[in-house]
């Protein structure tokens, strides 16, 4: 029995928590805060593609770099609510990168939308101000 249990336990594959398909499992959460919104790094970036996966905001970004390994990335709202309908919230994609090399490098990051959720609505206008795009995020 006790080999069972430990047979068990080693066969659990520790890549479960890095599902890729993003359905209700994004890589970091949405940070609500206008200081971080004003004074968040702010290193160059370009957003090549975004799309809304359940309720995950999946970001492609390129930058200059080596591999993009050390880049720290946030998303931020700006804790205001534009009065609208739908309700608009402004975010911006922070990027911190510190790598020195030349090359351009593509990653995608996933964010949480969950807390940018109005409750009188089923929907918000997302002005993400790094690209001047405007994504309609909808939800139950």
């Amino acid at each position: 029995m006790i080999w069972l249990c430990l047979f068990a336990l080693i066969s659990c594959d520790s890549d479960d928590d890095n599902n890729t398909n993003y359905a209700g499992n994004c890589d970091f959460n949405t940070l609500i805060s206008a200081d971080l919104f004003a004074n968040a790094p702010d290193d160059p970036l370009s957003i090549t593609n975004f799309e809304i996966n359940e309720n995950c905001l999946v970001l492609e970004l390129s930058s200059s770099g080596c591999d993009g390994n050390t880049w720290e990335v946030q998303l931020i709202d700006s804790d205001q609510l534009l009065e609208s309908f739908p309700v608009q919230r402004n975010i911006r994609l922070s990027l911190q990168n510190m790598e020195l090399c030349d090359a351009v490098i593509s990653k995608t990051f996933s964010f949480d939308l969950t807390e940018l959720q109005v409750p009188e609505s089923n929907q918000v206008n997302l002005n993400l101000t790094n690209s001047g795009d405007q994504i309609l995020y909808e939800y139950e």
